[in-house]
C-alpha cells in the first residue's frame, strides 16, 4: 500500500490537476480488492454520492487495537479518494487516528478547491466513519 509520504511526495512533484487525478485514479486501481461480501449496507458509508464501503478489522494481537480497513467504492477518482483515507488511517491504533486531521491534509493537497463539494463531503463521511470506529475501539478497550 502506497503510505501518505509516497502521495505527498507524488503530488508535489504534479503541477497539473489533470495530472493529479490520473495519479488519485491509479491510487484507486492499486487498491487491495474488497471482497464482494464486504459490501454490505453495514460497511457503506453514508453521505457519499458515489457508493463507498469500508470494511473494519481490529487487530488486537499485540496488546492495543490496531484499526485495518478495506475499501471500495464504484467511481473511479472516488476509488483513489479512499486509498488516500485508508494511507492516512488503515493500520493505525484509535490514539493515532484521532491525532490525525485528514481534512488539513486534503487542504494541503488542494482538494478543496479540485473537488467538488459532493466528492468534498463524501471524504468528510468516510473520515468521520474511521474516527467514529476509533473513538469505539477505545471505548472497548477500557
Amino acid at each position: 500500500m502506497t503510505t501518505i509520504d509516497e502521495i505527498r511526495d507524488n503530488f508535489e512533484i504534479l503541477d497539473e490537476w489533470d495530472d493529479r487525478y490520473r495519479y488519485v485514479i491509479e491510487l484507486g486501481r492499486a487498491l487491495e480488492p474488497m471482497p464482494e461480501a464486504e459490501h454490505s449496507a453495514k460497511n457503506k458509508v453514508n453521505g457519499c454520492v458515489s457508493q463507498v464501503w469500508l470494511a473494519k478489522h481490529v487487530d488486537r494481537s499485540n496488546g492495543a487495537p490496531i484499526l485495518k480497513y478495506l475499501g471500495d467504492s464504484d467511481a473511479h477518482i472516488v476509488r483513489g479518494l479512499v486509498a488516500i483515507v485508508l494511507a492516512l488511517y488503515s493500520g493505525r491504533t484509535p490514539q493515532e487516528i484521532l491525532a490525525t486531521d485528514a481534512l488539513a491534509v486534503f487542504d494541503e493537497f488542494g482538494f478543496r478547491d479540485h473537488l467538488t463539494p459532493q466528492r468534498s463531503n463524501g471524504l468528510r463521511s468516510m473520515v468521520e466513519r474511521i474516527k467514529t470506529d476509533a473513538k469505539e475501539a477505545l471505548a472497548d478497550a477500557s
